[in-house]
């Protein structure tokens, strides 16, 4: 798959001793997404924020699962960041503040964006213990802090409620996808940045 460049478009390579990654995303897209990051349940979760996020996305990841996914999770947190962060460009005219429940069978998460330029991550929630796929429970937060940070957004996520592991990391990603897709809806009644200060510190 080749992502569209045409639109919010950014790219974003990174080489280290323990990943090689490189991120194609299109915040314009239609969910469209190409993953590949050797962890199957990473896979899954990737697709559902280019899926409810309605990112056009590719991403490509050789990472050191041989120690075990930590770095490969964070790594493409971090560079997922980036290129949404490069992918924006100007903030004027988005929307800037979103937010998504979102149920998966018997657990409720929550996810709360605002396009701030402070980054700065809430995780809140009790994860049940486990390690769906080899994919530990605390990872969600490892990622989504990554995430936070390197776009600079300001993240509050939250697990209402849930009993099973699968679900309630599901339901987490797919908030964040859900949410991300309106935070950086542009919305035509905004014609400058939607700040006060006039400015957003991107």
């Amino acid at each position: 798959m080749t992502v569209n460049k045409n639109g919010r478009y950014g790219q974003i390579q990174r080489k280290t001793r323990e990943t090689s990654i490189e991120i194609e995303v299109n915040l314009d897209g239609t969910g469209q997404a190409d993953i590949d990051t050797n962890h199957g349940f990473f896979d899954h979760m990737l697709d559902h924020i280019a899926r409810h996020g309605l990112l056009d996305m590719r991403v490509h990841v050789d990472g050191d699962l041989q120690v075990d996914p930590h770095h490969t999770v964070e790594d493409t947190g971090i560079c997922l960041g980036q290129a949404l962060l490069q992918a924006l460009g100007s903030p004027k005219g988005i929307t800037r503040y979103a937010n998504a429940v979102v149920p998966m069978d018997e657990a409720l998460a929550e996810a709360s964006i605002d396009i701030s330029g402070r980054p700065f991550l809430v995780f809140r929630g009790d994860l049940p213990v486990g390690s769906p796929g080899g994919f530990d429970a605390e990872l969600g937060e490892e990622f989504f802090r990554a995430i936070a940070v390197a776009s600079r957004m300001t993240l509050h996520m939250e697990l209402r409620y849930g009993k099973n592991l699968h679900h309630c990391l599901e339901a987490l990603f797919k908030a964040f996808g859900r949410a991300l897709r309106r935070a950086v809806e542009m919305d035509p009644r905004v014609t400058d940045v939607p700040s006060t200060k006039g400015m957003l510190e991107l």
